[in-house]
């Protein structure tokens, strides 16, 4: 494909988002409507697309019109290209420009447009981070880094960078986590590499690994991972000490890839369910890596960011509020909870800490911590909670 078709089916599929379609759905759609693209070719449509999902706002201002076609020529007009040499009708690229649509597009307006927040949204978002919030909106404007967990079963950090740059793909440690490495070439050969194959090293935001490396994990622990997901922590705990370690999820289908990845990482995490959890219980510590609105991450997955609304916003917190609740009644009684989001929103987090605390009298707040996009993570908010002790 020349890089006009490029854009050209890019415009399709943003089409599709915008009528509606899930991204990836349009993307799978797509890929298997043109066997004809090579994987170089499906990597660039993909990078269009995301690219757009973050910027969507500024793009459409740029561009004139929240269609593909705007969307794209707001995108070429924010990096510098003529859109005139890209839009020619030739060869399978995007149709000629109208009159119209050259005459389209402006500066987007500073504030929540040309950063890319929604309306609604912004207040909330800027109230969370401050003189932060800026910057932080402008970090989920550009694609995240890639960043692996150093599983130290198998390697140290320096073994496993050996292993990846023996396939091509070099790396750097990341200060967040002291098991952490950051990408810095041959990201695309990742899933190919025999250091990721043999369970040396897992995909995993270099935050995400810190939350973990705060938990006070030593041998011998029982521990619950409560809101498991693909198992990602589960596994970042099994490799940090001996545990007695369980996972389990709402929706246990998400939990499918787990026994393999596990098996490759040479770790044990035993899934649980229903009534089994109470039998199991109580456990010495017990996370909770609630479902949240993905505001830090919204770089890797930024469909989220326009999606999100109001009144879905207000059900996360009722869901992550009922969540607490359950799981403090699974911790032992000198156990620890502790509380996880990918969010950078203060409803999710902060304001999640006093309610279950003024509910919860007997219970206080140990430590929490947050970690934000402009220091090269995702946005991740944790924080740690105990009994209080009775008497003396």
């Amino acid at each position: 494909m020349t890089p006009a078709a490029r854009v050209q089916a890019a415009i399709e599929i943003l089409d599709e988002i915008a009528a509606g379609k899930a991204a990836e759905q349009a993307l799978t759609g797509w890929s298997r409507r043109s066997r004809y693209a090579g994987s170089k070719d499906r990597a660039a449509v993909r990078d269009h697309v995301f690219d757009v999902l973050r910027c969507r706002r500024s793009f459409a201002a740029l561009g004139g019109g929240e269609t593909g076609r705007g969307w794209m020529l707001g995108a070429l007009r924010q990096a510098g290209i003529d859109p005139d040499t890209v839009f020619t009708g030739a060869n399978y690229a995007p149709a000629m420009l109208s009159d119209a649509e050259r005459g389209a597009g402006r500066a987007p307006a500073p504030g929540p447009e040309a950063l890319d927040i929604p309306d609604w949204l912004w207040p909330r978002f800027h109230e969370s981070l401050g003189e932060h919030g800026a910057a932080c909106a402008g970090a989920l404007q550009s694609r995240a880094p890639v960043h692996l967990r150093v599983n130290r079963r198998k390697a140290g950090i320096e073994e496993a960078q050996h292993s990846l740059l023996a396939d091509g793909i070099a790396t750097i440690p990341h200060a967040a986590a002291s098991t952490a490495l950051e990408i810095t070439e041959g990201a695309r050969r990742l899933r190919q590499s025999a250091a990721y194959q043999s369970g040396l090293v897992e995909l995993q935001d270099a935050a995400s690994q810190a939350v973990v490396e705060m938990l006070p994990l030593r041998d011998g622990l029982r521990v619950l991972d409560f809101c498991a997901g693909g198992g990602g922590k589960s596994l970042a705990m099994a490799a940090q000490a001996q545990l007695d370690l369980f996972a389990h999820d709402a929706a246990p289908e998400r939990m499918g890839d787990l026994p393999a990845r596990a098996a490759r990482a040479g770790v044990t995490v035993n899934l649980i369910a229903g009534k089994a959890l109470e039998q199991a219980a109580p456990f010495d510590i017990v996370l909770c890596d609630a479902p949240c609105s993905g505001s830090g991450a919204w770089r890797r997955s930024p469909e989220g960011k326009w999606r999100l609304d109001e009144a879905g916003l207000q059900e996360l917190c009722r869901l992550q509020a009922e969540i607490l609740d359950t799981a403090s009644q699974l911790v032992a009684s000198d156990g620890l909870l502790a509380y996880a989001t990918c969010s950078v929103l203060r409803d999710e987090n902060d304001d999640q800490m006093a309610h279950f605390l003024q509910q919860n009298p007997g219970w206080s707040l140990a430590v929490q911590r947050q970690w934000t996009m402009q220091h090269g993570t995702d946005g991740f908010f944790t924080a740690h909670l105990t009994r209080d002790v009775v008497g003396t």
